[in-house]
Protein backbone atom coordinates (compact mmCIF):
# COMPACT_ATOMS: atom_id res chain seq x y z
CA UNK A 1 0.00 0.00 0.00
CA UNK A 2 1.80 3.07 -1.13
CA UNK A 3 1.18 6.25 1.08
CA UNK A 4 2.61 9.87 1.92
CA UNK A 5 5.40 10.48 3.56
CA UNK A 6 3.61 12.80 5.90
CA UNK A 7 1.28 9.54 6.45
CA UNK A 8 4.36 8.01 8.64
CA UNK A 9 5.57 10.36 9.68
CA UNK A 10 3.03 11.90 11.91
CA UNK A 11 2.11 8.29 12.59
CA UNK A 12 5.26 7.57 14.06
CA UNK A 13 6.24 10.76 15.90
CA UNK A 14 7.85 10.26 19.05
CA UNK A 15 7.76 6.69 19.15
CA UNK A 16 9.74 5.20 15.86
CA UNK A 17 11.68 6.03 12.97
CA UNK A 18 11.00 4.97 9.39
CA UNK A 19 14.01 3.79 7.31
CA UNK A 20 14.68 5.89 4.09
CA UNK A 21 16.37 3.68 1.67
CA UNK A 22 18.19 4.87 -1.90
CA UNK A 23 17.17 2.03 -4.22
CA UNK A 24 19.49 1.89 -7.71
CA UNK A 25 18.50 -1.56 -8.90
CA UNK A 26 16.01 -4.57 -8.63
CA UNK A 27 18.30 -6.80 -6.26
CA UNK A 28 17.79 -3.19 -3.83
CA UNK A 29 14.37 -3.02 -4.48
CA UNK A 30 13.40 -6.56 -4.22
CA UNK A 31 15.68 -6.81 -0.53
CA UNK A 32 14.22 -3.93 0.62
CA UNK A 33 10.31 -5.07 -0.13
CA UNK A 34 11.22 -8.41 1.48
CA UNK A 35 12.74 -7.19 4.28
CA UNK A 36 9.40 -4.42 4.69
CA UNK A 37 6.95 -7.46 4.09
CA UNK A 38 9.28 -10.29 6.31
CA UNK A 39 9.31 -7.54 9.93
CA UNK A 40 5.97 -6.09 8.77
CA UNK A 41 7.23 -2.47 8.98
CA UNK A 42 6.44 0.61 7.07
CA UNK A 43 9.71 1.98 4.75
CA UNK A 44 9.89 5.19 2.13
CA UNK A 45 11.70 3.97 -1.02
CA UNK A 46 13.84 6.78 -2.07
CA UNK A 47 14.73 7.66 -5.62
CA UNK A 48 17.73 10.42 -6.45
CA UNK A 49 18.05 12.34 -9.65
CA UNK A 50 21.31 10.65 -9.94
CA UNK A 51 19.53 7.02 -10.06
CA UNK A 52 16.89 7.80 -12.28
CA UNK A 53 19.49 8.98 -14.65
CA UNK A 54 21.75 5.99 -14.01
CA UNK A 55 18.33 3.31 -14.61
CA UNK A 56 16.15 5.96 -16.42
CA UNK A 57 13.10 7.38 -14.51
CA UNK A 58 10.68 5.39 -15.58
CA UNK A 59 12.53 2.22 -15.17
CA UNK A 60 13.08 2.68 -11.51
CA UNK A 61 9.71 3.79 -11.22
CA UNK A 62 8.22 0.28 -12.82
CA UNK A 63 10.36 -2.00 -10.77
CA UNK A 64 9.40 -0.41 -7.38
CA UNK A 65 5.68 -0.46 -9.11
CA UNK A 66 6.36 -3.89 -9.84
CA UNK A 67 7.56 -4.58 -5.95
CA UNK A 68 4.44 -3.22 -4.89
CA UNK A 69 2.22 -5.93 -6.82
CA UNK A 70 4.81 -8.62 -5.69
CA UNK A 71 4.56 -7.24 -1.88
CA UNK A 72 1.04 -6.01 -1.40
CA UNK A 73 0.84 -5.91 1.90
CA UNK A 74 4.00 -3.48 2.33
CA UNK A 75 3.50 0.21 3.41
CA UNK A 76 5.84 2.00 1.61
CA UNK A 77 5.83 5.60 0.06
CA UNK A 78 7.81 6.69 -2.93
CA UNK A 79 9.88 9.32 -2.70
CA UNK A 80 12.08 11.92 -4.53
CA UNK A 81 15.18 12.35 -2.96
CA UNK A 82 17.58 15.45 -3.43
CA UNK A 83 15.67 17.05 -5.72
CA UNK A 84 15.61 20.42 -7.70
CA UNK A 85 12.61 22.35 -9.61
CA UNK A 86 13.09 20.12 -13.15
CA UNK A 87 12.95 16.63 -11.30
CA UNK A 88 10.13 17.51 -9.33
CA UNK A 89 8.31 18.48 -11.94
CA UNK A 90 8.56 15.81 -13.40
CA UNK A 91 8.22 13.50 -10.42
CA UNK A 92 4.81 15.10 -9.30
CA UNK A 93 3.59 15.08 -13.67
CA UNK A 94 4.23 11.26 -13.52
CA UNK A 95 1.41 10.71 -11.01
CA UNK A 96 3.71 7.86 -9.36
CA UNK A 97 5.63 9.66 -6.28
CA UNK A 98 4.10 10.20 -3.23
CA UNK A 99 6.39 12.35 -2.06
CA UNK A 100 9.42 14.55 -3.10
CA UNK A 101 12.25 16.64 -1.41
CA UNK A 102 13.00 20.55 -2.34
CA UNK A 103 17.03 20.79 -1.51
CA UNK A 104 17.49 24.41 -2.02
CA UNK A 105 19.61 24.12 1.65
CA UNK A 106 22.47 25.69 -0.68
CA UNK A 107 20.98 28.95 -0.95
CA UNK A 108 19.87 31.74 1.23
CA UNK A 109 17.55 31.46 3.91
CA UNK A 110 15.44 33.47 1.76
CA UNK A 111 15.95 32.07 -1.40
CA UNK A 112 15.40 28.73 0.10
CA UNK A 113 12.13 29.37 1.63
CA UNK A 114 11.07 31.22 -1.74
CA UNK A 115 11.65 27.99 -3.45
CA UNK A 116 10.36 25.45 -1.71
CA UNK A 117 7.29 27.47 -0.78
CA UNK A 118 6.59 27.01 -4.04
CA UNK A 119 7.19 23.36 -4.56
CA UNK A 120 4.87 22.91 -1.61
CA UNK A 121 1.99 24.69 -3.46
CA UNK A 122 2.74 22.91 -6.56
CA UNK A 123 2.74 19.33 -4.69
CA UNK A 124 0.06 19.86 -2.44
CA UNK A 125 -2.11 20.34 -5.07
CA UNK A 126 -1.30 16.88 -6.11
CA UNK A 127 -2.01 15.50 -2.25
CA UNK A 128 2.05 14.85 -2.38
CA UNK A 129 4.48 15.77 0.19
CA UNK A 130 7.65 17.77 0.79
CA UNK A 131 10.37 17.13 2.80
CA UNK A 132 12.97 20.45 2.62
CA UNK A 133 16.33 20.99 4.30
CA UNK A 134 17.65 23.46 6.21
CA UNK A 135 21.37 23.30 6.79
CA UNK A 136 24.26 21.87 4.92
CA UNK A 137 25.55 18.94 5.49
CA UNK A 138 29.25 18.18 4.46
CA UNK A 139 30.14 15.00 2.66
CA UNK A 140 29.76 13.30 -0.88
CA UNK A 141 26.19 12.10 -2.08
CA UNK A 142 25.99 10.85 -5.71
CA UNK A 143 27.58 13.64 -8.05
CA UNK A 144 27.37 16.66 -4.89
CA UNK A 145 30.45 17.15 -3.13
CA UNK A 146 30.29 19.19 0.41
CA UNK A 147 33.72 20.57 2.24
CA UNK A 148 33.47 20.05 5.98
CA UNK A 149 33.91 24.11 5.70
CA UNK A 150 30.79 25.08 3.52
CA UNK A 151 28.76 22.51 6.47
CA UNK A 152 26.80 24.21 9.08
CA UNK A 153 24.61 23.44 11.19
CA UNK A 154 20.61 24.36 11.25
CA UNK A 155 19.50 27.05 13.07
CA UNK A 156 16.66 26.54 15.99
CA UNK A 157 15.06 29.74 15.45
CA UNK A 158 15.11 29.99 11.63
CA UNK A 159 13.91 25.91 11.38
CA UNK A 160 10.77 27.32 12.94
CA UNK A 161 9.92 30.42 10.49
CA UNK A 162 11.25 28.01 7.83
CA UNK A 163 8.27 25.59 8.45
CA UNK A 164 5.49 28.11 9.28
CA UNK A 165 6.72 30.25 5.66
CA UNK A 166 6.82 27.08 3.20
CA UNK A 167 4.27 24.73 5.12
CA UNK A 168 6.54 21.76 4.33
CA UNK A 169 5.85 18.57 5.89
CA UNK A 170 8.90 17.29 6.84
CA UNK A 171 12.54 19.16 7.41
CA UNK A 172 16.01 17.72 6.76
CA UNK A 173 18.56 19.49 9.53
CA UNK A 174 21.73 19.47 9.98
CA UNK A 175 22.88 18.16 13.64
CA UNK A 176 26.12 16.11 13.31
CA UNK A 177 25.65 13.57 10.28
CA UNK A 178 27.46 13.42 6.90
CA UNK A 179 26.88 12.17 3.08
CA UNK A 180 29.18 9.59 2.08
CA UNK A 181 31.29 7.07 3.62
CA UNK A 182 34.44 9.36 4.66
CA UNK A 183 32.25 10.83 7.85
CA UNK A 184 32.75 12.02 11.53
CA UNK A 185 36.59 12.20 11.11
CA UNK A 186 36.55 14.41 14.06
CA UNK A 187 34.45 12.22 15.90
CA UNK A 188 31.73 14.96 16.95
CA UNK A 189 28.74 12.56 16.54
CA UNK A 190 25.31 14.50 16.88
CA UNK A 191 24.57 17.62 18.23
CA UNK A 192 21.48 17.12 20.69
CA UNK A 193 21.72 20.06 22.13
CA UNK A 194 20.37 21.36 18.74
CA UNK A 195 18.53 18.62 18.05
CA UNK A 196 17.00 18.70 21.16
CA UNK A 197 16.12 23.05 20.66
CA UNK A 198 14.49 22.66 17.00
CA UNK A 199 11.98 19.59 18.89
CA UNK A 200 10.96 22.23 21.06
CA UNK A 201 10.48 25.17 18.31
CA UNK A 202 8.56 22.79 16.41
CA UNK A 203 6.83 20.23 18.80
CA UNK A 204 5.59 17.50 16.90
CA UNK A 205 7.02 17.97 13.49
CA UNK A 206 8.57 15.46 11.65
CA UNK A 207 12.39 16.30 11.20
CA UNK A 208 14.46 13.84 9.34
CA UNK A 209 18.20 12.98 9.35
CA UNK A 210 20.18 12.49 6.36
CA UNK A 211 23.60 10.51 6.39
CA UNK A 212 21.95 8.07 8.89
CA UNK A 213 24.31 5.19 7.45
CA UNK A 214 26.68 3.39 10.52
CA UNK A 215 29.63 2.74 8.78
CA UNK A 216 31.12 -0.41 10.35
CA UNK A 217 34.32 -0.67 10.60
CA UNK A 218 33.87 -4.36 10.11
CA UNK A 219 32.37 -3.96 6.62
CA UNK A 220 35.41 -1.87 5.63
CA UNK A 221 37.92 -4.17 6.68
CA UNK A 222 36.36 -6.53 5.09
CA UNK A 223 36.03 -4.91 2.22
CA UNK A 224 40.04 -4.00 2.04
CA UNK A 225 40.52 -8.02 2.86
CA UNK A 226 38.91 -8.55 -0.28
CA UNK A 227 40.93 -6.37 -2.53
CA UNK A 228 39.68 -2.55 -1.70
CA UNK A 229 41.38 0.65 -0.40
CA UNK A 230 38.99 2.16 1.78
CA UNK A 231 39.96 4.76 4.47
CA UNK A 232 39.16 2.34 7.85
CA UNK A 233 38.93 5.82 9.99
CA UNK A 234 35.34 6.41 8.76
CA UNK A 235 32.46 6.66 11.40
CA UNK A 236 28.74 6.59 10.89
CA UNK A 237 25.58 7.66 13.05
CA UNK A 238 26.13 5.13 15.75
CA UNK A 239 23.06 3.21 17.19
CA UNK A 240 22.62 4.69 20.13
CA UNK A 241 22.79 8.31 18.80
CA UNK A 242 20.05 7.21 16.44
CA UNK A 243 17.98 5.39 19.82
CA UNK A 244 18.32 8.92 21.49
CA UNK A 245 17.17 10.82 18.20
CA UNK A 246 13.68 9.44 18.13
CA UNK A 247 11.78 10.76 20.69
CA UNK A 248 13.58 14.01 20.13
CA UNK A 249 11.39 13.92 16.79
CA UNK A 250 13.30 12.31 14.24
CA UNK A 251 10.89 10.37 12.53
CA UNK A 252 12.70 9.30 9.01
CA UNK A 253 16.40 8.07 8.76
CA UNK A 254 17.80 7.98 5.16
CA UNK A 255 19.86 5.14 4.62
CA UNK A 256 22.63 4.96 1.43
CA UNK A 257 26.32 4.81 2.15
CA UNK A 258 25.84 1.58 4.25
CA UNK A 259 24.02 -0.38 1.38
CA UNK A 260 26.54 0.83 -1.04
CA UNK A 261 29.53 -0.75 1.54
CA UNK A 262 27.16 -3.72 1.64
CA UNK A 263 27.13 -4.38 -2.43
CA UNK A 264 30.90 -3.45 -2.45
CA UNK A 265 31.45 -6.37 0.12
CA UNK A 266 29.32 -8.79 -1.12
CA UNK A 267 31.12 -8.50 -4.41
CA UNK A 268 34.49 -8.26 -3.60
CA UNK A 269 34.32 -11.42 -1.22
CA UNK A 270 32.05 -13.47 -3.95
CA UNK A 271 34.52 -12.85 -6.76
CA UNK A 272 37.96 -13.51 -4.47
CA UNK A 273 36.32 -16.64 -3.31
CA UNK A 274 34.87 -17.96 -6.32
CA UNK A 275 37.06 -16.39 -9.26
CA UNK A 276 36.23 -18.80 -11.49
CA UNK A 277 32.03 -17.46 -11.17
CA UNK A 278 30.98 -15.27 -13.85
CA UNK A 279 27.04 -15.88 -13.67
CA UNK A 280 25.52 -12.43 -12.43
CA UNK A 281 22.30 -13.60 -11.23
CA UNK A 282 24.79 -16.02 -8.01
CA UNK A 283 26.35 -12.77 -6.81
CA UNK A 284 22.97 -11.00 -7.03
CA UNK A 285 20.99 -13.66 -4.97
CA UNK A 286 23.64 -13.35 -2.55
CA UNK A 287 23.22 -9.36 -2.04
CA UNK A 288 19.47 -9.45 -2.05
CA UNK A 289 19.88 -11.96 0.75
CA UNK A 290 22.39 -10.02 2.44
CA UNK A 291 20.58 -6.53 1.98
CA UNK A 292 17.12 -8.12 3.37
CA UNK A 293 19.02 -8.87 6.72
CA UNK A 294 20.75 -5.88 7.13
CA UNK A 295 17.59 -3.77 6.46
CA UNK A 296 16.03 -6.04 9.06
CA UNK A 297 18.69 -4.58 11.54
CA UNK A 298 17.67 -0.98 10.28
CA UNK A 299 14.05 -1.77 11.05
CA UNK A 300 14.69 -3.14 14.51
CA UNK A 301 16.78 0.13 15.59
CA UNK A 302 14.71 2.38 14.26
CA UNK A 303 11.42 0.40 16.13
CA UNK A 304 9.67 -0.07 13.44
CA UNK A 305 8.87 -3.85 13.54
CA UNK A 306 5.57 -4.60 13.34
CA UNK A 307 4.17 -0.97 12.72
CA UNK A 308 2.88 -1.60 9.16
CA UNK A 309 -0.19 -2.65 11.07
CA UNK A 310 -1.02 0.86 11.85
CA UNK A 311 -1.89 1.37 8.08
CA UNK A 312 -3.91 -1.22 7.54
Amino acid sequence: MKVTTATLLNQCYGRYAVPAVNVFFMEEVIGLFRAAQHWAAPIIVQTTPFARDYAGADMLVSMVEAAERTFPDVVFALHLDHGVESHITGAIGSGRYTSVMIDASHDSFERNVKRTAAVVRMAHEKGISVEAELGILAGVEDDLLVSAEKSFYTSPAQALDFVRETGCDSLAIAVGTSHGAYKFSGGQGLQFDILEEIGEKLPGFPLVLHGGSNVQSGVIKRINAAGGKLGEAARGVQDEEIRRAIPLGITKVNIATDMRLLWTMVNREFFRDRPEEFTPTTAGALYMEAYTDYIGTKIALLGAEGKAAEFS
